[in-house]
C-alpha cells in the first residue's frame, strides 16, 4: 500500500471561487482535486503538480477571453499554462478558470448533471495544462479519448456520446 502511494505525484489545487452561487467550496474543492488525481493518474504524470481553479461567472471569463484570447464572448473554462513546463522544484503547472452560468446551461441543455459537467470541464482544463490541445483532429481525438478514460474511472458517462 506505501509503495502505491509513493508512486503518486503531490497534487495541490487551489481553489479561489469568485462568485455566487456555486456549491460549497469544501465541495468545489473534493471535486476538483478528485478530478485533476484522477486525470493525472490516467496521463501518467510523476512529478508534483500545483495549480489553481477559480470558480468565476460568465462576466469574469469574457473579459479574460477578450484580453487573452481575443474572443469577446462567455466560454466554459479556460486553461493558462505556466510560462514553462515544471522542472525539478517548480511543479506550478498553471491556472484554469470556469464560467458557472455557462457550466450550467451547458450542463441542462445537454441533459448531464452539473457535478458531471463540471468534473469534466475541470479535467479539460488540466490536460490543456499538461500541454494537450484539439486543434487538430488528431490531437481533439487523443484528448478526448484522455477525457473519456479519465471520466469513466470516476463512474462518469462520455461526455461527447
Amino acid at each position: 500500500m506505501a509503495e502505491a502511494s509513493a508512486s503518486r505525484p503531490e497534487i495541490s489545487v487551489e481553489c479561489v471561487v469568485e462568485a455566487d452561487g456555486w456549491p460549497p467550496e469544501e465541495s468545489l474543492r473534493a471535486l476538483a482535486h478528485g478530478a485533476i488525481e484522477a486525470a493525472a493518474r490516467t496521463a501518467g504524470a510523476a512529478r508534483p503538480l500545483d495549480l489553481t481553479i477559480m470558480f468565476t461567472d460568465d462576466e469574469s471569463i469574457r473579459d479574460l477571453n477578450a484580453r487573452f484570447r481575443g474572443k469577446d464572448k462567455a466560454t466554459n473554462v479556460l486553461s493558462f499554462p505556466a510560462a514553462a513546463l515544471p522542472t525539478g522544484e517548480d511543479s506550478y503547472v498553471g491556472d484554469i478558470a470556469i464560467a458557472r452560468q455557462t457550466v450550467e446551461r451547458e450542463a441542462e441543455a445537454e441533459g448531464k448533471r452539473f457535478d458531471h459537467h463540471l468534473t469534466h470541464l475541470i479535467i479539460h482544463g488540466f490536460l490543456h495544462l499538461m500541454g494537450y490541445d484539439h486543434e487538430t483532429p488528431g490531437e481533439a481525438e487523443e484528448m478526448e479519448t484522455l477525457e473519456r478514460r479519465v471520466l469513466e474511472g470516476l463512474a462518469i458517462g462520455d461526455p461527447y456520446a
